[in-house]
């Protein structure tokens, strides 16, 4: 039960930053989602998709995760290990999330 609620906090987190996002950059139509190692953007998609693909891959990942810790044994000594490498996994996407935002920030207002 614990892992489930875990997995619907960083699912509404990771959804609340994309719907405040999509309030920060709404004047844009497109946004980044690749960029060079030079810092050049190399593709973009359009707002929403690119907004939506975090919390996605939110529910892709920690649902696989969770299901997987709710339907398979674990190893001996092993079995508290899957709620703190879920909240491990939520808490890299949602940084991953943040770190996308602001480079996608950046891009946009680079040469104002």
């Amino acid at each position: 039960m614990l892992m489930l609620l875990v997995l619907l906090l960083f699912v509404a987190t990771s959804s609340c930053v994309a719907l405040r996002a999509n309030k920060r950059f709404h004047s844009a139509d497109r946004l980044p989602m690749q960029w060079s190692l030079m810092g050049e953007v190399n593709w973009s998609a359009p707002r929403r998709v690119a907004l939506a693909f975090m919390p996605v891959l939110v529910v892709l990942l920690l649902g696989f995760a969770t299901g997987l810790s709710l339907s398979v044994a674990p190893r001996p000594g092993q079995e508290h290990f899957a709620l703190p490498v879920l909240v491990l996994m939520g808490a890299a996407l949602l940084a991953g999330q943040q770190l996308h935002l602001w480079l996608a920030w950046r891009a946009l207002n680079r040469g104002k």
